[in-house]
């Protein structure tokens, strides 16, 4: 009964939907204030209706409904409660359901605190935004329906698939999902605004809470992504350039161009047809990672590799929406003139350089990710672009875009010049400098990339400080450090997101330049030196049963190679279930600020000895806990009292003459 009731409350959304799409939209052509206002509470109602929906399928895997097709292929009467609750959204139909419960969510955030927008935007935004949901509704109910029952239900499930029956992957695909489906609110704004002819200062402000909030959740839910990837898979790396990995990145990059070219727009009425561009085309880049995952057409580790016709339902999508939205901005394109003018040296430009930098970096992304596909289709040539491509083509934008971000966050809008803001970061630059040499002195390898990577994130580190610093004026210290304080929160959550960065790309560089790696048999009882560390394996046990699978523990001991000091025993593991009949493998990792032992067991030997793969992968947790910088400056820069009186203050402003459609 109460899977039914999901399926009605579904099928109930789908129609508000729709009544939400035309309704609204109608009643701002014709400024009928009582079609415009029906906009509110439906988004309301079409958020209840897909939560009702969404809890009516949590409900039916909690319980272990084999009645229902969906429970029977993603869960097991063995399995772990968090991994029965994180089944719900581990397949394909469930995590639909789930992106389109936050994409209506969004919609009703839009409307319970949209009060300030002018009546016509509001309407024309939550139309738009519900057009999304109506196609992805259509995509659910005709596609990919979570609630067709069996006519004979089987006594257990198949189980999830086991590398997803994990904390890390458990909480990854919300937070992601967060990040893809608040795009769809810039997205929104930008065909609102396109619809209105008008795209002003307010505008900026508005849409800029929605973009930093969408970055913010693609930021914990990439590092997520990674943190898993680095210890669930066993293969020693945090990043693998896979597809669903860029799938994630791409819209990032992008939405972190938006996120800046709309202060340009708020700041200044500059950039205003570029800021919608990178609005609908940061929207886009999500619904380009959702065909990658669910089409079938790139493989990897963790899509959901479903059958191409579900693809060709999403390319539809995509091709009607950004179809339609490049056509009216084409369209719209002479109603968005720029009023403020700047000079070759200013905030401004330094910021049109960072979305440059940005957005051509994730062109590079696109194609290496596109490009086994395009050469499949039209020249018959399987290819794989792997990492060589990536860091060759993707580096020198990092560091360009690493080298110029101190400075053009310290420069004056409109017109500036150099002299100031160099001379107040020459602090910064001799110290990256110095740590940059002293990497390389010590750095035993044949490339810079490593010594270089480390001076331009201390570069950033030192960057981000001097910027506060300097905003404090002149004075003695403790008025200084008053000043500090009484800082706007949007200022120190942009310097604390840059020292994040700062942080991440320290520990990325770090690990992949200094890495020490050691693969063999290893044999009971002799100990051998990798590094600074010695290693001895003490055991192998065989045949522990888990929860819902079979496991082969081993136990390695691990000491400091000089003094002999116990450091640590890992017990890396090779686990079997049976039900899905898949093996994985969990890494031993003894974790540390400045490094991490990696180690991961391997198959039993004909000769005796069981093979064993041991890491010393410096700093690798700085990789996380930058990113968990970065989104703790997103998030002081969301609570500024600038972000939540955008209202207030637009509305304070004079009004603003409406630009005339061509």
């Amino acid at each position: 009964m109460i899977v039914e009731l999901g399926h009605f409350a579904l099928i109930l959304a789908f129609a508000v939907a729709i009544f939400q799409t035309i309704v609204p939209m109608v009643g701002a052509a014709r400024g009928n204030r009582a079609w415009m206002a029906t906009a509110e509470p439906a988004a309301s109602a079409q958020f209840l209706l897909t939560g009702l929906a969404f809890a009516a399928l949590t409900y039916a895997f909690v319980t272990s409904d084999f009645s229902l097709s969906l429970v029977v292929a993603n869960s097991h009467t063995a399995k772990p409660m968090l991994y029965k609750i994180s089944g719900v959204w581990g397949n394909h139909e469930g995590s639909l359901l789930l992106w389109v419960l936050i994409l209506t969510l969004f919609g009703a955030c839009a409307a319970w605190f949209g009060k300030g927008l002018p009546p016509s935007l509001r309407a024309r935004v939550l139309a738009v935004q519900s057009a999304i949901a109506t196609a992805f509704f259509a995509f659910i109910l005709f596609t990919s329906n979570p609630f067709l029952r069996l006519a004979t239900p089987p006594f257990d499930g198949q189980d999830l698939n086991p590398l997803l029956q994990d904390p890390g992957l458990a909480f990854h695909p919300p937070f992601l999902y967060l990040g893809y489906v608040g795009l769809s609110m810039s997205f929104s704004f930008a065909v609102a605004a396109l619809i209105e002819g008008r795209v002003d200062a307010a505008w900026g402000r508005w849409v800029r809470p929605w973009t930093l909030a969408a970055w913010i959740f693609l930021t914990i839910g990439i590092g997520l992504g990674s943190w898993w990837a680095y210890y669930e898979l066993g293969w020693g790396g945090f990043w693998f350039w896979d597809p669903v990995e860029n799938a994630s990145f791409m819209p990032w990059l992008i939405s972190a161009a938006l996120l800046h070219s709309a202060i340009v727009v708020e700041k200044r009425e500059s950039l205003k047809s570029w800021t919608i561009l990178l609005a609908i085309l940061a929207f886009g880049f999500s619904l380009i990672g959702t065909f990658i995952v669910r089409s079938g057409v790139l493989t990897s580790v963790h899509a959901f590799a479903n059958d191409p016709e579900r693809g060709i339902f999403i390319l539809a999508i995509l091709a009607i929406f950004m179809g339609g939205a490049l056509l009216l901005f084409a369209f719209r394109a002479g109603a968005m003139e720029a009023k403020g003018v700047f000079a070759t040296v200013s905030r401004e430009s330094g910021l049109v350089l960072n979305n440059l930098l940005l957005a051509v970096s994730c062109f590079v992304v696109f194609i290496g990710t596109i490009w086994p596909l395009v050469a499949e289709l039209f020249f018959e040539r399987t290819l794989s672009v792997g990492p060589p491509f990536f860091d060759a083509a993707f580096t020198p934008f990092v560091f360009g875009l690493a080298i110029a971000m101190p400075i053009a966050a310290m420069l004056p809008w409109k017109r500036a010049r150099l002299p100031k803001p160099a001379r107040a970061l020459m602090p910064a630059a001799v110290l990256a400098l110095s740590v940059g040499l002293l990497a390389w002195a010590m750095y035993s390898g044949k490339t810079a990339i490593a010594p270089l990577g480390i001076g331009l994130s201390v570069w950033l580190l030192a960057g981000a400080v001097t910027d506060l610093w300097t905003r404090t004026g002149r004075g003695d210290l403790r008025g200084r450090l008053r000043r500090l304080a009484r800082l706007p929160r949007a200022d120190w959550g942009k310097s604390i997101a840059h020292a994040g960065l700062g942080v991440t790309m320290f520990g990325v560089v770090a690990l992949t330049g200094y890495q020490i790696e050691d693969i063999r048999v290893a044999q009971e009882g002799t100990p051998y030196v990798v590094g600074a560390y010695e290693v001895e394996l003490l055991g192998v046990e065989e045949n522990v049963r888990g929860p819902n699978y079979i496991s082969t523990i081993a136990s390695v001991l691990v000491r400091d190679a000089e003094t002999r000091e116990e450091i640590a025993t890992l017990t890396p593991e090779r686990r079997i279930y049976p039900v899905a009949g898949m093996p994985t493998t969990e890494a031993g990792i003894d974790g540390g600020i400045t490094r991490d032992v990696y180690i991961t067991l391997g198959d039993p030997q004909d000769g005796g000895g069981w093979a064993l793969r041991v890491w010393v992968k410096p700093f690798a947790n700085w990789i996380w806990g930058g990113t968990i910088i970065m989104a703790l400056g997103g998030f002081l820069s969301l609570s500024d009292r600038r972000y939540r009186m955008a209202a207030g203050a637009a509305r304070s402003r004079p009004a603003v003459r409406e630009v005339p459609a061509e």
